[in-house]
């Protein structure tokens, strides 16, 4: 078994990690003390994720970077178990795709409804974008509006044009960018990525400037009537809930645009001893889930609270 490396994104940067094929697929490693193995951008495989998991147990194994526990998926579109190792069920937000005039009149909100009026009423027109240089320009002057996104610093803010370019180029061939725009400024925009008979996000992000023209519910909108088109079965935004945050502003703002939860099956394979205890003792996924709702929101506040501090600070000083 070959021993690569595959780069994937944490906490927007690009990392090294460990890789190999294993039953063709990109099986990486992450992880220091509890090292574990899963699937390279799982949500977006198409097929089986796993072919032939028995197969792909015996190799990691066998391979000398010795994962301690093996973790996949099964799909959305089939949420019956159907393996006999350790289960949990993990959770998507998730749109059922009938037409968009059920999403419209049954699965919306009051205020959604408003806001795709005044969308409307601003100007806001949404269109399929080619994936060029002005576009990314259009998304890189989106990320530098603020350092700030949702009381942490903001990862893409300051990017160089071909980071960016590199950041959203990913799948595609199978990829459909959406933008908002205001005359022939980009104001917002979803990047969907199509996999078998469902679409997934992949990146959603509207202006902080021109938030009040609700531009993320219109661009949610228009990718509900391509689904529709498309005749796909469903259209999945992330996750429907967060470890420790009973509640959180994203998650209301995916129910209030029709988003429902759907939880499906995943499986954790122990692979080595230091694996099997840490299954016993429910640290596989780390501590954060083990972490009470009300400390995790004072830590959220606090880490809010930091970071407006900083960048006023920093804004002051570049200004004087």
């Amino acid at each position: 078994m070959d021993n690569g490396i595959s780069e994937i994104r944490i906490q927007g940067r690009n990392t090294a990690v460990p890789a190999a094929q294993i039953c063709d697929r990109t099986i990486i490693v992450t992880g220091t003390w509890l090292k574990t193995a899963s699937v390279q951008d799982e949500a977006f495989v198409q097929g089986e994720i796993v072919p032939n998991p028995e197969l792909a147990i015996t190799q990691l194994k066998q391979w000398e970077r010795k994962p301690d526990i093996f973790t996949f998926s099964q799909k959305i579109t089939d949420l019956s178990p159907k393996f006999v190792y350790h289960t949990e069920w993990d959770d998507f937000a998730v749109i059922p795709i009938t037409t968009y005039e059920d999403w419209f009149r049954n699965r919306i909100k009051k205020d959604v409804k408003e806001n795709l009026r005044r969308a409307k009423r601003e100007g806001v027109e949404i269109r399929t974008s080619v994936y060029d240089d002005a576009f990314v320009q259009g998304i890189k002057k989106l990320y530098d509006e603020t350092p700030m996104r949702q009381g942490k610093r903001f990862w893409h803010y300051g990017k160089s044009l071909d980071a960016l370019k590199e950041l959203h180029g990913t799948y595609r061939e199978r990829a459909e960018y959406l933008g908002a725009y205001l005359g022939e400024e980009l104001i917002g925009f979803i990047k969907m990525v199509y996999v078998d008979s469902f679409t997934k996000t992949m990146h959603v992000f509207g202006s902080h400037k021109h938030r009040h023209k609700r531009p993320t519910n219109a661009l949610i909108a228009k990718a509900v009537e391509i689904c529709a088109a498309r005749k796909l079965s469903f259209f999945i935004y992330g996750e429907y809930n967060f470890p420790g945050k009973k509640t959180n502003s994203l998650t209301e703002f995916k129910i209030r645009n029709g988003f429902e939860e759907m939880k499906y099956p995943r499986y954790f394979i122990p692979l080595t001893a230091k694996g099997r205890l840490a299954l016993h003792l429910k640290l596989h996924r780390g501590l954060q889930p083990h972490i009470p709702a009300p400390m995790t929101n004072a830590l959220l506040k606090v880490r809010s609270a930091y970071f407006r501090r900083k960048f006023s600070r920093d804004f002051a000083t570049s200004s004087a």
